[in-house]
């Protein structure tokens, strides 16, 4: 059996699941910062803090990578338009959770000595928003391969590929 070469459109989903969970456990620990005080607010400061700075990193890899599947993908399917909202509602995400890295970047090295509390919540409205759009996007993208076959091989009648 011959070894399976790597498909372009296969590198989108090896890389999107890390920040869809990194992007998400960031927004729930900085919502539980917002609601309890003392030693452990500081602490799920820094693990949302942790894992947005990493996810924000990892989401232009994703965003990266659906570029490269769009090419390919875009030919076979029935609907490019949704396509085409999954793209936007995932660059719209990734610039929401880009502008919270931003923040937080700012807030963590002790730049802005003002309006600290506003500027946490800003974070975390921003952050908020985001995971919105990173759910609908999520859910677009489930639809353009399950309910369309995007990036999805589908073999002869009789397997004779395989």
């Amino acid at each position: 059996m011959e070894p399976t070469s790597w498909r372009t459109e296969l590198w989108h989903p090896l890389t999107l699941h890390f920040p869809i969970a990194l992007l998400l456990f960031a927004t729930v620990a900085k919502v539980v910062a917002a609601v309890i005080s003392g030693e452990q607010q500081q602490f799920w400061q820094k693990v949302g803090s942790l894992l947005l700075f990493v996810g924000g990193a990892t989401v232009w890899l994703a965003v990266y990578t659906g570029d490269m599947a769009e090419g390919i993908v875009a030919r076979k399917i029935c609907d490019p338009i949704l396509l085409k909202r999954h793209e936007t509602a995932s660059l719209n995400m990734a610039w929401l959770f880009t502008a919270a890295v931003a923040l937080q970047l700012l807030l963590s090295v002790n730049l802005i000595k003002v309006y600290l509390k506003a500027l946490r919540l800003l974070t975390l409205l921003l952050m908020l928003i985001g995971s919105g759009y990173l759910i609908y996007s999520s859910h677009l993208g489930a639809q353009v391969v399950y309910e369309q076959a995007g990036g999805v091989n589908i073999p002869t009648s009789d397997c004779a590929g395989y």
